[in-house]
């Protein structure tokens, strides 16, 4: 699959993704202190799934119905950092291609998906 991480995306899921083999941009690498609006089309443009631990992204995506490929939002607090990298990961490899167009929010034990309405 293919993935744009924004700049708030911990390295280790970057990494981890792409051992896995998939196909990851980091925001950091390529355009840092990018805009979120720029960030979001960059991911439509290149059919990626966007992951990212800023909550504006679920205001572009349900207030401004912004397009969207897909959002993996990111919500793990410091004391549970340690499992996120394998939560992402068994997202990926159970729904994998699923995730397009979704709006998918992440948590310690919980994950939410819904479709996103300009995606």
């Amino acid at each position: 699959m293919r993935f744009l991480a924004d700049e708030s995306c911990d390295f280790a899921v970057i990494r981890v993704l792409r051992n896995a083999g998939h196909d990851v941009t980091a925001i950091l690498e390529v355009s840092p202190q990018a805009e979120d609006a720029s960030i979001i089309d960059l991911a439509v443009r290149e059919r990626r799934v966007l992951v990212t631990e800023d909550k504006d992204f679920g205001q572009l995506v349900y207030a401004n119905a912004r397009a969207s490929g897909g959002v993996i939002l990111i919500r793990f607090p410091g004391n549970a950092r340690a499992a996120l990298p394998k939560a992402v990961m068994d997202l990926v490899n159970e729904k994998g291609e699923q995730l397009i167009g979704c709006f998918v929010v992440v948590q310690p034990g919980r994950i939410r998906i819904g479709r996103s309405p300009g995606g």
